[in-house]
């Protein structure tokens, strides 16, 4: 008997190490990047379960706010993180600023050429202009920002086509039912665009950096797996990975 008591706790031991589940919300643009990170982590984890949505910040952060089951968010902008550290819904130790962001211009058109730059989207056969929404997309206020440094916001306004987040905006593009685009360089850089269209890298100076941070939320405090997967992100091979999606190094490095 004692020795069946010991086979079941033994399972069931066994039983919750092999079904070890993590809630990620993650910002558009590392959509592509994270199959390749969570692949990676996986082999150092091959207990954990991911449970991955990718989608605008913002959009994530109310919904983090309103107590979502998300226990780790990557966001495109540091300052969503750092509002939540303020509302005690997350774990001020574990922000880290995981990587800085940038954008092209791009088309899947082959008349378009965006090698002129910015000043194309002002020429008459440019019809539709698509951006991530500036609302709550922080790619979609980096596009604002360049196009007001470039001082032509105002005269493409009728252009203009909105997506809910960066990967949305993508597809406006691939789609060819935008002529051209402001989009993340990490998903450009990915396998799956690979040939596709032909991009022109934004100068860093037209707009803010993009710093992209992460933060075990409230909800993850209690998941050993959210801080074991903080501490992936941060390791060489990690970081690596984001480079490889045309992602700079961090500027900083937080606790």
């Amino acid at each position: 008997m004692r020795i069946l008591w010991i086979l079941i706790l033994s399972l069931l031991v066994m039983g919750r190490a092999s079904a070890q589940t993590l809630y990620i919300a993650a910002a558009a643009d590392l959509v592509y990047c994270l199959e390749v990170l969570n692949r990676q982590f996986k082999q150092q984890y091959p207990q954990a379960q991911l449970k991955v949505t990718t989608g605008s910040s913002g959009h994530f952060f109310s919904q983090i706010q309103q107590d979502a089951p998300y226990e780790v968010y990557m966001s495109a902008d540091i300052r969503y993180p750092k509002q939540l550290i303020a509302e005690n819904v997350a774990d001020g130790q574990s922000l880290f600023v995981y990587a800085i962001g940038q954008i092209a211009l791009w088309t899947n058109k082959p008349q378009v050429a965006v090698s002129q730059g910015l000043s194309i989207l002002t020429q008459t056969h440019i019809k539709r202009i698509a951006i991530a929404h500036p609302e709550h997309a922080p790619y979609g206020q980096a596009a604002k920002a360049a196009l007001q440094q470039a001082k032509m916001w105002q005269a493409i306004q009728p252009k203009l086509v909105l997506g809910e987040n960066i990967a949305q905006t993508l597809q406006f593009v691939q789609t060819q039912n935008a002529d051209v685009g402001v989009v993340a360089l990490s998903l450009l850089r990915a396998p799956q665009l690979a040939g596709q269209g032909q991009y022109w890298l934004i100068p860093a100076h037209f707009y803010p950096p993009l710093e992209q941070a992460m933060v075990v939320t409230k909800r993850g405090q209690n998941n050993r797996l959210a801080y074991d997967y903080l501490k992936f992100i941060k390791s060489p091979p990690a970081q690596k990975i984001l480079a490889d999606y045309g992602f700079l190094a961090p500027t900083r490095v937080l606790p």
